[in-house]
């Protein structure tokens, strides 16, 4: 089992495109071999615009394949465009 981080800041104005477009990905991902679950947190206070998705895995190559996966890419590369502020991050924490 391996525990992904995955980290954003939104464009201001774009936090509920965003908690959409997530809503539909962890709806995707639910369908996903490898893929256990996924939860999305929004901080709160002055960085608002800043989210963390919780991804839980069986493996580190399960994750590797989504990431890689057209689906994601297509999803990534809108996000990129129109939604993010500067990359996201991710971050593999082991168990």
């Amino acid at each position: 089992m391996v525990t992904i981080g995955m980290n954003y800041s939104v464009r201001a104005g774009k936090e509920q495109v965003f908690e959409d477009a997530c809503a539909r990905v962890v709806q995707t991902m639910r369908g996903i071999d490898g893929h256990s679950d996924s939860k999305l947190y929004r901080e709160v206070g002055p960085d608002a615009r800043r989210y963390l998705i919780v991804s839980a895995w069986q493996s580190e190559q399960a994750f590797r394949d989504f990431v890689a996966s057209d689906a994601f890419k297509k999803v990534t590369n809108w996000g990129a465009e129109n939604i993010l502020e500067g990359r996201p991050s991710h971050v593999v924490y082991k168990q």
